[in-house]
């Protein structure tokens, strides 16, 4: 399953589930975003022809983040553009997630090893405002 996380017309958040599967090759993203993400599925034997990619100048406003969840239970927070909380997720272990745009913050339920990709290079002070979050007793969860 593919869900996608949206307010006012805004996508915030692409996750798949770790049960999802799909044969041949599917982009999960829109092509206008700025962090791509495509499942594959190929059967052995397949061969996919060798390749590079050609250097290309791209501007970039945010900082997007894919999380792969190898184990545990990770609850992800969103919020919009303005820090409003609007829902909860909880991610298993095996799911992806994109961060495509909004706020966001975790809580971690059952200890995770997880593996971050965003785009560089990457200045903390920069790129990231930390800001208050929800408290527990406030989320709203939309699965579980």
């Amino acid at each position: 399953m593919i869900i996608r996380i949206e307010r006012n017309g805004i996508l915030h958040a692409i996750i798949i589930d770790s049960a999802f599967s799909k044969p041949g090759v599917n982009f999960i993203t829109p092509n206008e975003s700025s962090l791509q993400i495509g499942y594959i599925s190929q059967p052995t034997g397949k061969s996919i022809k060798a390749h590079y990619h050609k250097k290309t100048t791209r501007t970039i406003y945010y900082t997007n983040e894919v999380i792969i969840l190898k184990r545990g239970r990770l609850r992800v927070d969103f919020y919009d553009n303005q820090k409003e909380y609007f829902e909860s997720y909880i991610l298993k272990t095996g799911d992806v997630i994109l961060l495509e745009s909004g706020g966001h913050g975790f809580e971690v339920l059952e200890d995770v090893e997880m593996v971050e990709v965003k785009q560089g290079p990457y200045v903390e002070d920069h790129d990231k405002e930390r800001f208050e979050g929800i408290k527990d007793e406030d989320v709203i969860l939309k699965n579980e």
